[in-house]
Parts: structure tokens; sequence; C-alpha cells
């Protein structure tokens, strides 16, 4: 409890005319002595009403709060807060209301302010936006509750537990659902690129057509009908697809409000969205974090959802990658051929332990290693020099992009498959790539 900005300007008044009337007197000038007596009994009258408020303010009932907290949020997406106050009093009553809100969570427009009519619940909301994914628990709401004469203000610490998850910002994908996969990967600038080949699996029967190959005809339906009738193929389906996503501290570069590992995250998540469109499985597992996770390849647009709840609390670590005990874990759970995409972030040191993993995987499944880079250095590189810590810089860049190259063409001429990408372009890349192999004959 604390005395509220009235009691204190009325102690100030009452005090400063006790301290004005002091110095006249220590000056010799004449003061009535009833000025002295009323500024006295002000003064004391002041304080008995002061107690007597707070006695009545210790009294008084808290107020009880629900709160209604979304059950999810996307990161960096702004969603609501609703809290709802009921309370037993008699006569209208403002209130401010702070709740506290977890860490990596920002807020807008809290502490609240409210009026409490009698007989009436009262609503309030404010604001709340995702820094970082993970789950998060609101356990206390403060109240700061005004004395009946409004001396004095007492905070209230309330019990209010919820939690809330927040998950990679995935919602502008559900709403591609609602169109054409085709237009829909064109919003999001993934090139379509053309069919060099046939897909594997028949669909059906059809008259032939100009461009088709003479491969394609069915000479016994073409004995049948007595023209010319070709197959017609689709992409393979039912194929799997194995994220081996790496936790470790090479993720935990910064590019723009998202780190690395969230950037990879989000285009792994979209990858995922594509390919179960398809028709294909899609797993995952992790390596170099506090715990590694594992998930089976399924088949299905159900295991979206469980891919989400499986990493929207994941984080990088401080560990560096360790390639061959990620490759022994993968070779150990997955034994059916797949393609095994593995999302990095490439340093020089990573040359041999990395072309022996690859090189293992290899014999069993396709493999795609998507690196990403610091779009900071694109930037960097483009600058123009003018002064000399602006050439030590560019010069630091283009040797590590050169050094970063070189490490690519080394992988590259044994054969390991390099997709080189900037962070917030990874996901149309990948979606890309995937496609161009389904579209030559499967994966």
């Amino acid at each position: 409890m604390k005395p509220s900005r009235l009691l204190l300007i009325w102690l100030a008044i009452l005090l400063a005319v006790g301290v004005v009337l002091g110095a006249l007197q220590a000056l010799d000038v004449e003061v009535p002595a009833t000025l002295q007596s009323i500024n006295w009994g002000l003064l004391l009258a002041l304080l008995a009403l002061a107690m007597l408020d707070g006695v009545r303010l210790k009294r008084l009932p808290s107020p009880r709060v629900q709160r209604q907290a979304p059950g999810s949020l996307a990161l960096g997406r702004w969603g609501e807060v609703r809290l709802e106050v009921e309370h037993d009093f008699s006569q209208p009553l403002n209130i401010r209301i702070f709740d506290h809100v977890p860490d990596g969570l920002s807020f807008e427009n809290s502490p609240l302010s409210v009026e409490l009519l009698p007989g009436q619940r009262s609503q309030i909301g404010y604001r709340l936006r995702p820094l970082k994914r993970g789950h998060f628990i609101f356990e206390h709401c403060e109240i700061s509750l005004p004395s009946p004469m409004g001396l004095w203000s007492d905070k209230r610490l309330l019990n209010v537990t919820d939690n809330t998850r927040v998950y990679p910002d995935f919602a502008r994908l559900y709403g591609g659902q609602l169109l054409a996969v085709d237009n829909w990967l064109s919003q999001l600038g993934v090139r379509q690129l053309q069919r060099r080949g046939q897909g594997q699996e028949f669909h059906q029967l059809r008259e032939f057509r100009e461009g088709d190959s003479l491969r394609q005809i069915d000479w016994k339906a073409t004995a049948r009908h007595r023209t010319p009738i070709a197959r017609e193929y689709e992409d393979e389906r039912d194929q799997q697809i194995i994220f081996m996503l790496d936790c470790g501290r090479s993720m935990r570069s910064q590019d723009d409000e998202l780190s690395h590992f969230d950037h990879a995250l989000n285009a792994c998540l979209l990858l995922s969205y594509v390919a179960l469109r398809q028709g294909d499985a899609v797993g995952l597992s992790t390596f170099a974090s506090d715990q590694s996770r594992y998930l089976a390849p399924v088949k299905g647009t159900g295991q979206l959802n469980v891919l989400l709840n499986t990493v929207y609390d994941l984080h990088s670590s401080q560990r560096p990658a360790d390639y061959q005990a990620a490759v022994n874990q993968l070779l150990a759970r997955q034994k059916r051929r797949a393609l095994v995409v593995l999302v990095t972030n490439l340093r020089d040191e990573d040359d041999e332990e990395l072309l022996t993993a690859v090189k293992r995987v290899s014999r069993q499944h396709r493999v795609l290693v998507a690196s990403l880079r610091e779009a900071v250095l694109d930037s960097l590189r483009q600058m123009p020099v003018q002064t000399f810590p602006e050439a030590l810089a560019y010069c630091g860049t283009v040797d590590h992009l050169n050094t970063r190259a070189e490490l690519h063409e080394r992988l590259s001429a044994h054969g390991v498959q390099i997709l080189d990408s900037r962070s917030g372009e990874l996901g149309a890349e990948l979606v890309t790539q995937y496609l161009g192999w389904k579209k030559a004959g499967g994966l």
C-alpha cells in the first residue's frame, strides 16, 4: 500500500504552511495563534482520515480477473489478450491492471485503466507480439486498487494462470489451401520447372496428342481402338522426405528479426506443406541441439500439425554440428530410400567431416545440402568503398564468400548436391528444387 498523489499533495501543503508559520515566528513576525492551531488540526485530521481510509482499503475484496489468451500465436504477429474483471463493489471504482507478460513476448497498451460499475463485468484488452517460439505461461495479474477516499492505492497480485504456444509464422500458408497449388506457389515466388521427362506412376490411357513421345504409345490399346493411344503418367507419389536440421551454433546468425535457425525452420515447414500436398511423406531429424528430436516420415495433411507441435519450442544451441553422429542416428532409423535435406550453415572447417557423412548417406538416400548465406554479406559486397574501415569490411566479406564458394565446389566435385541460398529465399528455392526432381521422374 502506498500513498496516492492526492494524499501527498495535501501533506505537502499543510507541511509547507507549518514551515512558513514557524519561519515567521522565528523572525518575530506576529502570527495569529489560531492559524498554527488550525494547521496542526488539519494535519492531524488528515492523518486520521488517512488511517481510516487505509483500513477501509485493506478490507476491500480483490476483484476477480479472468484472462482470455490465444491458445497459439504466430511468431512476430500481433495477437490480443482479453481480461474480464468481476467485482463486488457497491460504488463505481477506477482501477489499473497490469498483466505480467512472460519474457519473450512484447506488449502494447498496458497497464490498463478500467472503471468498475456495480453489478457489471468489465472487459479490457491489450496487444501481444511474440519475439521467440516456445511455450509461455502467464502466472500473475497485478491490480492497483484505490482507497474509498482516494488517499491510498494498494497493489494486489492475483494468481491468474494461462499458457500459450508460439509457432512459426505459418498462417500465410493456410490461406493458400483455397487456391490451386500452382497459383499458390507462384505467389510465393516459386518457379515451376518444365518437365524433362515423365513421372513413373501410370495414370490413364488417352488419345495420342502432338508432342507425345512414341514411347508413350500403348500398342495393344492402339490395335484395339485402331487409333493411336498413349499412356499418361503422373509424378510419382508416396515418396519420403526427411529433414536433417542443424540446431548448432552456426545457425544462430541473425537476419532481420529472425535467426538463421528460424528461417531454416520456416523453409522446412514450407517444403513439408508442399510435399504433403503432393502425396509424399515428411519426417524430421534434428542434431546439435540440447535434446535431439526425430519424427518418422508420414503422409497426410495431419502430419503438418504433428510437425509444428514437434518443432514449435525447438531452439538453436551453442554446440558445434556433429555431422557424423547425426548421420549415424538417421541411418539407424531411416531404412527406406528418401530425399534427405540437410539444412545447415557451412563453414570451411566442415569440409572433410561433412563430405564423409554425406557420402555415407548417399549410398542409401538422395541428399541435398541446403547451406544458408547471411544476407548482410551480399549487402557488404555491393556497398561502395570510400574509407579504410569500409575497405577492410569489403575485403573480409569477399574472402569469406570465396572460401565458402570453394567449399561448395569441393563438395559438388564429389557429387554432393548443394543449394546455396540466402536465408529469406531458402523456402522457395527448396520447393523449386523438389518440384524439379518430381517432374523429372521422382526423388
